[in-house]
């Protein structure tokens, strides 16, 4: 088996470009609702970087119920003190990133999306990292350039588990809290 014949058989992919709409039909608010989640047999990792999005989404309401989801999402690596100080850092004054990864939001709209909640999560030629890491594309509507989350396999389960979150940059300020708009 080659190298990109591996990449197959982990990602369920070929080592092209992909892309994946997964759909929630409710964003969990605790760790036990993400766990009664189909994805959250976490075996894709489309599915996986979902999670990882909806999960962000509660970090304004309940960092508490955030940090453990997330934590749920990392398996054997949970955040570390300073991932948790990251969190707070980017959640100071952009509390919307996250939701803006759903479709049917938009600046206009103050990041409203639609139900039942979609995100398309993308691959391309170059995600592949190694047998068992991939980085993946999510696309905020209030950016003009993909984000990245980055997933590990698990061999053992072949689970797929959040490995790094790179996609909580600042985006366009929602046209209600802009003062130019």
């Amino acid at each position: 088996m080659g190298f990109f014949d591996s990449i197959h058989n982990a990602a369920g992919q070929s080592a092209g470009s992909h892309s994946e709409t997964v759909t929630l039909t409710a964003l969990p608010q605790n760790l036990s609702e993400l766990q009664a989640m189909p994805q959250a047999d976490l075996q894709s990792p489309y599915g996986t970087v979902a999670l990882a999005i909806a999960a962000l989404c509660r970090y304004p309401q309940s960092v508490e119920d955030c940090v453990q989801m997330l934590d749920f999402l990392r398996g054997p690596r949970p955040l570390s003190p300073m991932d948790k100080q990251f969190l707070r850092d980017r959640f100071m004054e952009q509390k919307y990133v996250p939701i803006s990864y759903f479709e049917g939001t938009s600046p206009q709209n103050d990041y409203t999306p639609s139900v039942p909640y979609r995100i398309t999560v993308k691959r391309n030629p170059y995600s592949a990292q190694g047998e068992d890491f991939l980085t993946l594309y999510v696309h905020s509507s209030g950016a003009d350039s993909d984000r990245i989350v980055e997933v590990r396999r698990k061999p053992s389960t072949g689970q797929w588990f959040l490995w790094e979150v790179k996609c909580l940059s600042g985006i366009r300020v929602p046209v209600s809290a802009d003062p130019w708009a």
